[in-house]
């Protein structure tokens, strides 16, 4: 159902697809105009969610593709799946030193990266903002893929690197983004920061992924052979910030329970988009 689209320019669609996995961390954060505070139980089943569908699109739309395009080029998978998993994952281990932030539910004086006079509302965004990164790379590589497949550089790796799937990847996002942008903005307000200012920095935290987006759209474009190695990469970065960040937000307050049942669900969504679409 995707075939016509396929040729289109892959940057421009990676834009357009950041550009909706922004508005949706948007739609999210809006919520706080309708509510000022949020249950406990609540906000870590959404993280959990968002933990969910990460490690499934890690996989299904991410890893398990560049396993099959290595195979086909006729490389040895091992070494490009592996190697851009752990390079993702070390690239965001280095952003997390230097960027400084703030993980919700701790003090000021927890923040992590270098040492700022930063206010702590701007290091609770940053620290969301860190983890978009990921996944705006993630679906700027998954629309850059069509443009390899529609030259053939990758022979039959076209029905793998298909539109639907990159489709799926995007939805799989935007719909664990919503969630995210309520988290940031709704504890905000509850801190006393007006609904128009924690909306603001709410929808600011995604305003990364179209960025990122377009410059993982635009290098595994100009640079085919490094399609493989950037799946992964985007795929190491995601784990990362599952482990490092979601899942122990998701339990800090107890109620884990919650949070698992909302990863099981997040991976189960995430599963039937890309099996449905891809």
């Amino acid at each position: 159902m995707f075939e016509n689209l396929s040729s289109d320019n892959p940057v421009l669609l990676a834009l357009l697809a950041g550009l909706f996995t922004w508005g949706v961390t948007a739609l999210g954060a809006a919520l706080v105009f309708f509510f000022k505070s949020i249950n406990q139980k609540v906000l870590n089943a959404m993280l959990g969610f968002a933990s969910g569908i990460m490690i499934a699109a890690s996989f299904w739309s991410l890893l398990n593709p560049a396993i099959k395009m290595a195979t086909e080029s006729g490389a040895n998978p091992l070494f490009p799946t592996v190697f851009g998993f752990l390079g993702g994952g070390f690239f965001l281990f280095l952003v997390d030193r230097t960027l400084p932030h703030l993980h919700m539910g701790l003090e000021r004086n927890q923040a992590e990266g270098i040492k700022t006079s930063w206010q702590r509302s701007i290091l609770l965004v940053l620290a969301i903002t860190m983890h978009n990164i990921p996944e705006g790379l993630a679906v700027g590589v998954a629309f850059g893929a069509l443009g390899n497949a529609a030259s053939g550089a990758l022979g039959d790796s076209a029905a793998i690197a298909s539109l639907g799937g990159a489709i799926a990847l995007a939805l799989g996002i935007g719909i664990q983004n919503f969630p995210e942008g309520a988290a940031v903005s709704i504890p905000l307000r509850r801190e006393g920061m007006s609904r128009l200012k924690s909306f603001w920095y709410g929808q600011a935290s995604g305003v990364v992924e179209p960025i990122a987006a377009v410059l993982g759209a635009f290098l595994v474009v100009v640079m085919q052979p490094i399609l493989p190695y950037a799946l992964a990469f985007a795929a190491g970065a995601m784990i990362y910030v599952v482990v490092e960040e979601l899942i122990p937000e998701a339990q800090q307050h107890g109620s884990s329970d919650f949070s698992t049942i909302g990863a099981m669900f997040g991976f189960a969504v995430m599963m039937l988009l890309d099996v449905a679409l891809g």
